[in-house]
């Protein structure tokens, strides 16, 4: 007991010290792989709480989180269709793995006493309410952190378009992309020493250079809409909190030539 009230009182210091945010609605997206920590597959419950932990902290700063959850830890469609499944069905598959990590997030925020509400682009009524934008935003308004499952609702789409499409819908002031490097690089830094980092970038410039940030669905959407992307490493800890507060964490993905 002693060691979480010490914990609650440094995040309320870190909270005092951001407060004003920079960002007031965010929408958060998390690569099912995150999820995994040290693993192969599924979720580690330890990872999956120190996350909880931080987006509580995000929302006792006065930030409106949602957040979209990959499935990549459990079913990824184009893997499963590469396997001989039907692309079609290996995507719907994918989706339902959403699902399952929106579920356990969920889960991990009440225990923490964060309201918090799943929203499906699937209709399953009997485990989460269906999406709906007007309600999605009111639920952001009365400080519930919002959690998008399975992407879209259609196959061929990425969870990364469905980030995309969420935050342009729910007027997101910052869309974060939470990866396990801490931003953009020319190449991938693990497996070429001499990859260049981005601090700051534009989405053309990553369309024209084919940087893999995310699909060029997702990209073409954030840039004709106005939203800015941050690309940043989630196992930072206290990142989050430093970023909404205007910190320069990551790369910054943002329109221009």
């Amino acid at each position: 007991m002693e060691n979480c009230d010490k914990r609650s009182d440094e995040t309320a210091k870190v909270i005092k010290k951001v407060s004003p945010v920079h960002y007031h609605r965010i929408l958060l997206k998390l690569s099912g792989e995150a999820l995994m920590g040290d693993g192969t597959y599924g979720i580690d419950p330890g990872v999956l709480g120190r996350l909880a932990g931080e987006i509580r902290d995000l929302v006792a700063s006065g930030v409106q989180p949602a957040l979209v959850i990959g499935g990549g830890n459990i079913f990824r469609g184009a893997g499963l269709a590469q396997g001989g499944i039907d692309r079609v069905t290996g995507d719907h598959m994918g989706m339902l793995a959403t699902v399952i990590n929106s579920l356990a997030m969920q889960d991990a925020l009440e225990r923490l006493k964060v309201p918090v509400r799943v929203m499906s682009a699937l209709r399953i009524d009997q485990v989460c309410e269906g999406y709906v934008r007007r309600r999605a935003v009111r639920y952001l308004e009365k400080g519930r952190v919002t959690i998008f499952a399975a992407g879209t609702g259609n196959p061929f789409f990425t969870t990364d378009s469905a980030a995309s499409l969420r935050a342009v819908e729910i007027g997101a002031d910052l869309l974060i992309k939470a990866t396990k490097v801490d931003g953009v690089y020319s190449a991938d830094p693990i497996k070429d020493p001499t990859a260049v980092f981005y601090r700051r970038l534009t989405y053309n410039q990553a369309l024209r250079e084919d940087l893999g940030i995310m699909d060029a669905t997702a990209l073409v959407l954030c840039r004709n809409s106005g939203i800015p992307l941050r690309v940043m490493n989630i196992y930072e800890p206290g990142a989050l909190l430093r970023l909404v507060g205007g910190s320069e964490i990551g790369s910054l993905v943002e329109p221009g030539e």
